[in-house]
């Protein structure tokens, strides 16, 4: 029997832990509510809980934990440092010193669209290569992952790879992180869900009030992209925008890193074509010191399994410390 290792993915709404083989195969998941507002210990509680009782439902128990966190951690140390939307912001949490004596088990920290890059890296486009790949992370903000040959780029923090907090628009939006014109703050969900909201609270999205019926809660990326395909060109010019900026923020990794690959995962990612076209039409059209042709713009090969199986290779490759 191949061995057997657990994942956790720390979310603001849920804690998810699977359990799977080596080879990528799920064989349990479950989730519990994060409760975060009762601060890190009880939080953790809820982990070692959670991972107890998928042990007693399988009868086996995994030779490491990978969690995939929300934040910036000291990977050597396993001790969280900030986490942004967290209460407390979890500013020196020793986790590994509180998980592993109540589990029994090495853990495993990194940021969790690090995680979800691994992933992508061992079980999904990247599974037996050395390519060099980008990975964007499409959702309530924009994330990212750098592989340099085959090996995801940590840096000090496990930071290196916030390819959403690029400029792309000097003077635009204020980001959470204190800059202007971020490209999470021009692509992300919330801001194409935003646009949907105002054009349809203006009376230039019928198609859009149509489909939600006028609910502005309703709206989001999915109902955007739809109200677009039936017919709201004011709706689909937004979304080309996004897609613009998004190609721009591509075309800028592209120029620097000359990948073989750009994958493109998360919610937004679902948009589909109008999204992916938009993108290489822009990344054609702004890198000029070499030829582009070749570098492929594909959608996530484990789209929303990323970050699950992406905790799956953090505990098989114990935490990527000797990368």
């Amino acid at each position: 029997m191949s061995r057997l290792f657990a994942s956790i993915d720390l979310g603001g709404t849920n804690i998810k832990c699977a359990f799977a083989r080596e080879d990528g195969e799920i064989l349990l998941s479950q989730s519990t509510p994060t409760c975060s507002h009762e601060g890190p210990n009880a939080v953790l509680d809820r982990m070692a809980n959670l991972v107890k009782e998928m042990e007693e439902a399988s009868g086996e128990e995994p030779e490491g934990v990978g969690i995939g966190i929300p934040g910036l951690v000291d990977l050597r140390a396993g001790v969280t440092k900030f986490f942004p939307n967290f209460p407390t912001q979890w500013r020196d949490v020793p986790v590994r010193e509180i998980l592993e004596p109540a589990i029994h088990h090495p853990v495993y920290l990194l940021n969790d669209v690090r995680t979800a890059t691994l992933g992508e890296l061992t079980f999904g486009h990247g599974k037996g290569t050395s390519l060099t790949m980008v990975f964007f992370a499409l959702g309530t903000g924009i994330g990212g992952g750098i592989v340099i040959d085959g090996k995801l780029r940590l840096g000090p923090m496990g930071a290196a790879g916030e390819i959403g907090h690029q400029t792309i628009l000097p003077g635009g939006p204020l980001c959470g992180c204190g800059n202007r014109g971020c490209l999470e703050t021009l692509a992300s969900g919330p801001a194409i869900t935003a646009a949907g909201v105002r054009l349809m609270k203006s009376g230039m999205a019928p198609r859009l009030h149509e489909i939600t019926g006028g609910d502005a809660s309703r709206v989001n990326p999915e109902t955007v992209a739809a109200a677009a395909e039936q017919g709201d060109e004011k709706v689909r010019d937004e979304i080309l925008q996004a897609a613009e900026f998004l190609g721009i923020g591509v075309a800028n990794m592209v120029t620097a890193l000359h990948p073989d690959l750009v994958v493109l995962g998360g919610g937004v990612a679902q948009m589909g074509k109008i999204l992916f076209d938009t993108v290489r039409s822009a990344m054609l059209k702004r890198v000029g010191m070499f030829p582009p042709d070749e570098v492929q713009i594909k959608p996530s090969q484990l789209g929303d399994k990323a970050g699950t199986l992406g905790g799956i290779a953090l505990a098989m490759n114990k935490g990527l410390i000797n990368e």
